[in-house]
Protein backbone atom coordinates (compact mmCIF):
# COMPACT_ATOMS: atom_id res chain seq x y z
CA UNK A 1 0.00 0.00 0.00
CA UNK A 2 2.82 2.41 0.84
CA UNK A 3 4.45 1.77 -2.53
CA UNK A 4 1.10 2.31 -4.26
CA UNK A 5 0.63 5.67 -2.50
CA UNK A 6 4.20 6.65 -3.40
CA UNK A 7 3.54 5.79 -7.05
CA UNK A 8 0.41 7.94 -7.08
CA UNK A 9 2.34 10.87 -5.60
CA UNK A 10 5.11 10.35 -8.15
CA UNK A 11 2.70 10.31 -11.09
CA UNK A 12 0.83 13.37 -9.78
CA UNK A 13 4.12 15.24 -9.46
CA UNK A 14 5.14 14.24 -12.99
CA UNK A 15 1.78 15.34 -14.40
CA UNK A 16 2.15 18.71 -12.63
CA UNK A 17 5.61 19.32 -14.12
CA UNK A 18 4.44 18.12 -17.54
CA UNK A 19 2.29 21.25 -17.78
CA UNK A 20 5.44 23.28 -18.36
CA UNK A 21 6.43 21.06 -21.28
CA UNK A 22 2.92 21.22 -22.74
CA UNK A 23 3.04 25.01 -22.66
CA UNK A 24 6.36 25.33 -24.50
CA UNK A 25 5.31 22.74 -27.09
CA UNK A 26 2.07 24.50 -28.03
CA UNK A 27 3.31 25.41 -31.50
CA UNK A 28 5.22 22.19 -32.16
CA UNK A 29 4.21 19.64 -34.79
CA UNK A 30 2.11 16.67 -33.75
CA UNK A 31 5.08 14.34 -34.25
CA UNK A 32 7.34 16.47 -32.04
CA UNK A 33 4.68 16.57 -29.31
CA UNK A 34 4.35 12.78 -29.39
CA UNK A 35 8.13 12.34 -29.12
CA UNK A 36 8.24 14.79 -26.19
CA UNK A 37 5.42 12.95 -24.43
CA UNK A 38 7.01 9.53 -24.91
CA UNK A 39 10.44 10.71 -23.72
CA UNK A 40 9.00 12.57 -20.73
CA UNK A 41 6.83 9.72 -19.44
CA UNK A 42 9.49 7.07 -20.02
CA UNK A 43 11.40 8.39 -16.99
CA UNK A 44 8.51 7.97 -14.52
CA UNK A 45 8.01 4.46 -15.88
CA UNK A 46 11.71 3.78 -15.36
CA UNK A 47 11.49 5.14 -11.80
CA UNK A 48 8.55 2.83 -11.09
CA UNK A 49 10.44 -0.15 -12.51
CA UNK A 50 13.47 0.59 -10.32
CA UNK A 51 11.26 0.72 -7.23
CA UNK A 52 9.53 -2.55 -8.07
CA UNK A 53 12.68 -4.47 -9.08
CA UNK A 54 15.30 -4.08 -6.30
CA UNK A 55 18.85 -5.34 -6.79
CA UNK A 56 20.06 -8.07 -4.45
CA UNK A 57 23.70 -8.91 -3.72
CA UNK A 58 23.73 -12.09 -5.88
CA UNK A 59 22.83 -10.04 -8.99
CA UNK A 60 25.49 -10.03 -11.75
CA UNK A 61 27.98 -7.16 -11.58
CA UNK A 62 26.98 -5.73 -14.97
CA UNK A 63 23.34 -5.62 -13.86
CA UNK A 64 24.22 -3.75 -10.67
CA UNK A 65 26.20 -1.21 -12.69
CA UNK A 66 23.33 -0.78 -15.16
CA UNK A 67 20.95 -0.40 -12.23
CA UNK A 68 23.23 2.26 -10.71
CA UNK A 69 23.36 4.14 -14.01
CA UNK A 70 19.59 4.09 -14.48
CA UNK A 71 19.05 5.13 -10.87
CA UNK A 72 21.38 8.09 -11.41
CA UNK A 73 19.47 9.12 -14.53
CA UNK A 74 16.20 9.04 -12.60
CA UNK A 75 17.72 11.04 -9.71
CA UNK A 76 19.07 13.69 -12.09
CA UNK A 77 15.71 13.97 -13.86
CA UNK A 78 13.71 14.37 -10.65
CA UNK A 79 16.18 16.81 -9.13
CA UNK A 80 15.77 18.94 -12.26
CA UNK A 81 11.99 18.55 -12.15
CA UNK A 82 11.93 19.86 -8.58
CA UNK A 83 13.36 23.16 -9.78
CA UNK A 84 10.77 23.33 -12.58
CA UNK A 85 7.99 22.47 -10.13
CA UNK A 86 9.15 25.30 -7.85
CA UNK A 87 8.70 27.87 -10.62
CA UNK A 88 5.35 26.33 -11.59
CA UNK A 89 4.22 26.66 -7.99
CA UNK A 90 5.28 30.32 -7.87
CA UNK A 91 3.32 30.90 -11.07
CA UNK A 92 0.26 29.16 -9.59
CA UNK A 93 0.48 31.36 -6.50
CA UNK A 94 0.63 34.41 -8.79
CA UNK A 95 -2.45 33.25 -10.70
CA UNK A 96 -4.40 32.50 -7.49
CA UNK A 97 -3.52 35.97 -6.20
CA UNK A 98 -4.78 37.52 -9.43
CA UNK A 99 -8.02 35.52 -9.20
CA UNK A 100 -8.52 36.69 -5.61
CA UNK A 101 -7.92 40.31 -6.63
CA UNK A 102 -10.38 39.98 -9.50
CA UNK A 103 -13.03 38.46 -7.20
CA UNK A 104 -12.54 41.28 -4.72
CA UNK A 105 -12.86 43.96 -7.40
CA UNK A 106 -15.62 42.19 -9.24
CA UNK A 107 -13.97 42.55 -12.62
CA UNK A 108 -11.16 41.05 -14.69
CA UNK A 109 -8.14 43.29 -14.37
CA UNK A 110 -5.22 41.12 -15.50
CA UNK A 111 -4.47 38.14 -17.72
CA UNK A 112 -4.17 35.28 -15.25
CA UNK A 113 -2.99 32.68 -17.78
CA UNK A 114 0.30 30.96 -17.13
CA UNK A 115 3.38 33.13 -17.32
CA UNK A 116 5.59 32.01 -20.19
CA UNK A 117 8.50 33.88 -18.63
CA UNK A 118 8.30 31.92 -15.35
CA UNK A 119 7.81 28.61 -17.16
CA UNK A 120 10.75 29.24 -19.50
CA UNK A 121 12.88 30.34 -16.55
CA UNK A 122 11.94 27.17 -14.66
CA UNK A 123 12.85 24.98 -17.63
CA UNK A 124 16.16 26.82 -18.04
CA UNK A 125 16.87 26.45 -14.32
CA UNK A 126 16.04 22.75 -14.38
CA UNK A 127 18.26 22.18 -17.39
CA UNK A 128 21.38 23.32 -15.47
CA UNK A 129 21.63 20.32 -13.10
CA UNK A 130 20.29 18.00 -15.79
CA UNK A 131 23.02 18.94 -18.26
CA UNK A 132 25.86 19.26 -15.73
CA UNK A 133 25.10 16.04 -13.83
CA UNK A 134 24.60 14.10 -17.06
CA UNK A 135 27.87 15.47 -18.42
CA UNK A 136 29.66 14.57 -15.19
CA UNK A 137 28.31 11.05 -15.42
CA UNK A 138 29.24 10.53 -19.08
CA UNK A 139 32.63 12.24 -19.23
CA UNK A 140 34.12 12.74 -15.75
CA UNK A 141 33.97 9.28 -14.17
CA UNK A 142 37.55 8.48 -15.19
CA UNK A 143 38.91 11.95 -15.94
CA UNK A 144 41.82 11.69 -13.51
CA UNK A 145 43.67 14.82 -12.51
CA UNK A 146 47.16 14.89 -11.02
CA UNK A 147 47.49 17.43 -8.19
CA UNK A 148 51.16 18.32 -7.78
CA UNK A 149 51.90 19.97 -4.43
CA UNK A 150 55.33 21.08 -3.21
CA UNK A 151 55.43 21.04 0.58
CA UNK A 152 57.95 22.78 2.85
CA UNK A 153 58.44 20.66 5.99
CA UNK A 154 59.97 22.10 9.16
CA UNK A 155 63.11 20.18 10.15
CA UNK A 156 63.09 17.95 7.08
CA UNK A 157 66.43 16.08 6.90
CA UNK A 158 68.51 17.02 3.85
CA UNK A 159 68.53 13.39 2.75
CA UNK A 160 64.74 13.55 2.28
CA UNK A 161 64.72 16.70 0.15
CA UNK A 162 62.67 16.07 -2.99
CA UNK A 163 60.94 12.98 -1.57
CA UNK A 164 58.05 12.14 -3.93
CA UNK A 165 54.86 10.73 -2.37
CA UNK A 166 51.90 9.65 -4.49
CA UNK A 167 48.53 9.28 -2.77
CA UNK A 168 45.31 7.73 -4.02
CA UNK A 169 42.17 7.15 -1.98
CA UNK A 170 38.61 5.85 -2.17
CA UNK A 171 38.95 3.50 -5.12
CA UNK A 172 35.43 2.09 -4.61
CA UNK A 173 36.06 -0.69 -7.11
CA UNK A 174 32.45 -1.86 -6.94
CA UNK A 175 31.42 1.22 -8.90
CA UNK A 176 33.76 0.65 -11.86
CA UNK A 177 32.55 -0.51 -15.24
CA UNK A 178 35.57 -0.14 -17.52
CA UNK A 179 39.16 -1.37 -17.15
CA UNK A 180 40.98 0.65 -19.80
CA UNK A 181 40.74 4.10 -18.13
CA UNK A 182 41.87 2.58 -14.83
CA UNK A 183 44.90 1.06 -16.54
CA UNK A 184 45.77 4.48 -17.96
CA UNK A 185 45.50 6.00 -14.47
CA UNK A 186 47.89 3.40 -13.03
CA UNK A 187 50.32 4.11 -15.87
CA UNK A 188 50.18 7.81 -14.93
CA UNK A 189 50.97 6.94 -11.30
CA UNK A 190 54.01 4.91 -12.30
CA UNK A 191 55.17 7.67 -14.65
CA UNK A 192 55.45 9.98 -11.61
CA UNK A 193 58.32 7.80 -10.29
CA UNK A 194 57.15 7.91 -6.65
CA UNK A 195 59.40 7.14 -3.70
CA UNK A 196 56.34 6.16 -1.66
CA UNK A 197 52.75 5.38 -2.61
CA UNK A 198 49.93 5.70 -0.07
CA UNK A 199 46.36 4.40 -0.38
CA UNK A 200 44.06 5.88 2.25
CA UNK A 201 41.08 3.55 2.36
CA UNK A 202 37.79 2.41 0.81
CA UNK A 203 39.05 -0.18 -1.63
CA UNK A 204 35.47 -1.41 -2.16
CA UNK A 205 31.90 -0.23 -1.74
CA UNK A 206 30.72 -3.12 0.39
CA UNK A 207 32.28 -6.55 -0.25
CA UNK A 208 35.80 -7.76 -0.91
CA UNK A 209 34.89 -9.53 -4.16
CA UNK A 210 34.25 -6.17 -5.86
CA UNK A 211 38.02 -5.75 -6.26
CA UNK A 212 38.63 -9.08 -8.02
CA UNK A 213 38.27 -7.78 -11.63
CA UNK A 214 40.87 -5.06 -11.01
CA UNK A 215 43.56 -6.75 -8.90
CA UNK A 216 45.79 -7.36 -11.92
CA UNK A 217 45.70 -3.63 -12.77
CA UNK A 218 46.29 -2.13 -9.32
CA UNK A 219 49.06 -4.58 -8.48
CA UNK A 220 51.11 -2.87 -11.21
CA UNK A 221 51.63 0.23 -9.02
CA UNK A 222 55.36 0.62 -8.38
CA UNK A 223 57.23 2.63 -5.76
CA UNK A 224 60.90 2.77 -4.78
CA UNK A 225 60.15 2.24 -1.08
CA UNK A 226 56.79 0.47 -1.07
CA UNK A 227 53.05 0.92 -1.31
CA UNK A 228 51.26 1.39 2.03
CA UNK A 229 47.53 1.26 2.70
CA UNK A 230 44.84 1.54 5.36
CA UNK A 231 41.16 0.65 5.63
CA UNK A 232 38.25 3.04 5.14
CA UNK A 233 34.75 2.92 6.57
CA UNK A 234 33.37 0.99 3.56
CA UNK A 235 36.01 -1.73 3.82
CA UNK A 236 34.59 -3.27 7.00
CA UNK A 237 31.33 -4.42 5.41
CA UNK A 238 29.30 -2.42 7.91
CA UNK A 239 26.72 -1.43 5.26
CA UNK A 240 25.77 -4.99 4.31
CA UNK A 241 23.17 -7.27 5.88
CA UNK A 242 25.33 -10.34 6.58
CA UNK A 243 23.77 -13.69 7.51
CA UNK A 244 26.04 -13.88 10.56
CA UNK A 245 29.10 -12.29 12.15
CA UNK A 246 31.41 -15.05 10.92
CA UNK A 247 30.56 -14.27 7.28
CA UNK A 248 31.23 -10.59 7.83
CA UNK A 249 34.60 -11.32 9.40
CA UNK A 250 35.49 -13.64 6.53
CA UNK A 251 34.75 -10.83 4.08
CA UNK A 252 37.12 -8.54 6.00
CA UNK A 253 39.78 -11.25 6.00
CA UNK A 254 39.35 -11.60 2.24
CA UNK A 255 39.77 -7.86 1.79
CA UNK A 256 42.96 -7.82 3.87
CA UNK A 257 44.25 -10.71 1.75
CA UNK A 258 43.51 -8.63 -1.35
CA UNK A 259 45.83 -5.87 -0.08
CA UNK A 260 48.53 -8.53 0.31
CA UNK A 261 47.87 -9.85 -3.19
CA UNK A 262 48.22 -6.32 -4.53
CA UNK A 263 51.61 -6.06 -2.86
CA UNK A 264 50.39 -3.29 -0.57
CA UNK A 265 51.53 -3.15 3.05
CA UNK A 266 48.26 -2.80 4.98
CA UNK A 267 48.77 -0.90 8.23
CA UNK A 268 46.32 -1.87 10.96
CA UNK A 269 47.14 0.52 13.81
CA UNK A 270 50.84 -0.04 13.21
CA UNK A 271 53.87 1.52 11.57
CA UNK A 272 56.79 0.77 9.31
CA UNK A 273 60.23 2.32 9.69
CA UNK A 274 61.42 2.92 6.14
CA UNK A 275 65.06 3.71 5.44
CA UNK A 276 65.43 6.34 2.71
CA UNK A 277 68.89 7.73 1.88
CA UNK A 278 70.06 6.76 5.36
CA UNK A 279 67.15 8.50 7.15
CA UNK A 280 64.35 6.77 9.02
CA UNK A 281 60.87 7.65 7.77
CA UNK A 282 58.00 6.43 9.94
CA UNK A 283 54.92 5.47 7.94
CA UNK A 284 52.01 5.10 10.36
CA UNK A 285 48.59 3.74 9.48
CA UNK A 286 45.41 3.60 11.55
CA UNK A 287 42.13 1.84 10.97
CA UNK A 288 39.13 4.07 10.35
CA UNK A 289 38.78 6.84 12.94
CA UNK A 290 36.13 9.55 12.65
CA UNK A 291 35.11 12.44 14.83
CA UNK A 292 31.56 12.01 13.49
CA UNK A 293 29.34 9.72 15.54
CA UNK A 294 27.84 7.89 12.54
CA UNK A 295 31.24 6.53 11.47
CA UNK A 296 33.25 3.97 13.47
CA UNK A 297 36.35 4.56 15.58
CA UNK A 298 38.47 1.49 14.93
CA UNK A 299 41.68 3.51 14.84
CA UNK A 300 44.28 3.44 17.63
CA UNK A 301 46.92 6.05 16.89
CA UNK A 302 48.71 5.55 20.20
CA UNK A 303 49.45 1.96 19.24
CA UNK A 304 50.43 2.91 15.69
CA UNK A 305 52.76 5.64 16.98
CA UNK A 306 54.71 3.48 19.42
CA UNK A 307 58.33 3.04 18.38
CA UNK A 308 58.47 5.93 15.90
CA UNK A 309 59.75 8.57 18.33
CA UNK A 310 63.25 8.84 16.78
CA UNK A 311 62.17 8.94 13.13
CA UNK A 312 63.37 11.94 11.12
CA UNK A 313 59.94 12.22 9.43
CA UNK A 314 56.55 10.89 10.50
CA UNK A 315 53.79 10.36 7.94
CA UNK A 316 50.30 9.16 8.88
CA UNK A 317 47.62 7.45 6.80
CA UNK A 318 44.14 7.98 8.27
CA UNK A 319 41.07 7.63 6.07
CA UNK A 320 38.76 10.22 7.67
CA UNK A 321 40.09 13.83 7.74
CA UNK A 322 38.10 14.67 10.89
CA UNK A 323 40.71 12.60 12.77
CA UNK A 324 43.28 15.38 12.19
CA UNK A 325 41.67 18.03 14.40
CA UNK A 326 40.02 15.58 16.77
CA UNK A 327 43.24 13.93 17.88
CA UNK A 328 46.36 14.25 15.72
CA UNK A 329 47.22 17.95 16.02
CA UNK A 330 46.32 17.92 19.71
CA UNK A 331 48.22 14.86 20.90
CA UNK A 332 50.77 13.98 18.19
CA UNK A 333 52.40 17.23 17.20
CA UNK A 334 55.46 15.64 15.58
CA UNK A 335 53.43 13.92 12.83
CA UNK A 336 54.38 16.11 9.90
CA UNK A 337 51.77 15.09 7.34
CA UNK A 338 48.46 13.26 7.61
CA UNK A 339 47.03 11.73 4.43
CA UNK A 340 43.24 11.30 4.26
CA UNK A 341 40.37 10.87 1.81
CA UNK A 342 36.76 9.87 2.54
CA UNK A 343 34.92 13.03 1.40
CA UNK A 344 35.33 12.60 -2.40
CA UNK A 345 34.84 16.39 -2.46
CA UNK A 346 31.23 15.16 -2.62
CA UNK A 347 31.99 14.58 -6.34
CA UNK A 348 30.35 17.95 -6.88
CA UNK A 349 31.60 21.50 -6.51
CA UNK A 350 33.52 24.37 -8.04
CA UNK A 351 37.30 24.72 -8.02
CA UNK A 352 39.31 27.61 -9.46
CA UNK A 353 42.91 26.85 -8.42
CA UNK A 354 44.33 29.56 -6.22
CA UNK A 355 41.07 31.50 -6.14
CA UNK A 356 37.98 29.61 -5.12
CA UNK A 357 36.97 26.19 -3.83
CA UNK A 358 33.44 25.19 -2.86
CA UNK A 359 31.43 22.02 -2.35
CA UNK A 360 28.38 21.22 -0.19
CA UNK A 361 30.59 18.77 1.74
CA UNK A 362 32.41 21.70 3.36
CA UNK A 363 29.39 22.21 5.63
CA UNK A 364 30.05 18.76 7.09
CA UNK A 365 33.85 18.53 6.83
CA UNK A 366 35.91 21.70 7.28
CA UNK A 367 38.88 19.92 5.72
CA UNK A 368 37.46 18.29 2.62
CA UNK A 369 39.88 18.60 -0.33
CA UNK A 370 43.50 19.57 -0.80
CA UNK A 371 46.11 20.87 1.63
CA UNK A 372 45.54 22.22 5.15
CA UNK A 373 48.05 23.44 7.73
CA UNK A 374 48.14 24.19 11.44
CA UNK A 375 51.50 25.40 12.70
CA UNK A 376 54.06 22.83 11.47
CA UNK A 377 51.56 20.06 10.73
CA UNK A 378 49.85 19.36 7.41
CA UNK A 379 46.78 17.46 6.29
CA UNK A 380 46.19 16.46 2.69
CA UNK A 381 42.67 15.31 1.74
CA UNK A 382 42.57 13.40 -1.54
CA UNK A 383 39.41 13.93 -3.64
CA UNK A 384 39.12 10.21 -4.35
CA UNK A 385 40.08 7.90 -7.21
CA UNK A 386 36.63 6.38 -7.76
CA UNK A 387 33.03 7.33 -7.13
CA UNK A 388 30.11 6.18 -5.04
CA UNK A 389 26.36 6.69 -5.36
CA UNK A 390 26.25 9.23 -8.17
CA UNK A 391 28.34 7.59 -10.94
CA UNK A 392 30.13 10.74 -12.02
CA UNK A 393 31.72 14.00 -10.95
CA UNK A 394 30.95 17.66 -11.52
CA UNK A 395 33.72 20.17 -10.85
CA UNK A 396 35.60 17.83 -8.47
CA UNK A 397 37.56 15.40 -10.63
CA UNK A 398 39.05 12.04 -9.52
CA UNK A 399 42.50 12.67 -8.08
CA UNK A 400 46.03 11.35 -8.12
CA UNK A 401 48.15 13.33 -5.65
CA UNK A 402 51.88 13.97 -5.92
CA UNK A 403 53.51 15.63 -2.90
CA UNK A 404 57.14 16.71 -3.23
CA UNK A 405 58.81 17.48 0.10
CA UNK A 406 61.23 20.38 0.57
CA UNK A 407 62.97 21.80 3.66
CA UNK A 408 61.26 24.83 5.17
CA UNK A 409 63.09 28.05 4.25
CA UNK A 410 64.64 29.71 7.29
Amino acid sequence: MRIFILLLILLAFDYYVFQAFRLISDNWSSTAKIILTVVYWSLPLLAIALMIVPVANPAPGWFKQLYSLLRAIVFIAYFSKLLIAGLLFIDDLRRLTMVAVESWNGQAMVNNSRSRFLINFGLALGSIPFVSLTYGMLFNQYRFKVHNQKLAISGLPDALKGLRIVQISDIHSGSFTFREPIQKAIDRINALSPDLVFFTGDLVNNVASEMRPYVDIFKQIKSKHGVYSVLGNHDYGDYVQWPDHKTKQQNLSNLKATHQELGWDLLLNENRMVSINGEKVAVLGVENYSAHARFPKYGDLKTAYAGTEQAGLKLLLSHDPSHWKDQIIQQFKDIAITFSGHTHGMQFGVEIPGWFKWSPIQYVYKEWAGLYQQENQFLYVNRGFGFLGYPGRVGILPEITLLELQPELS
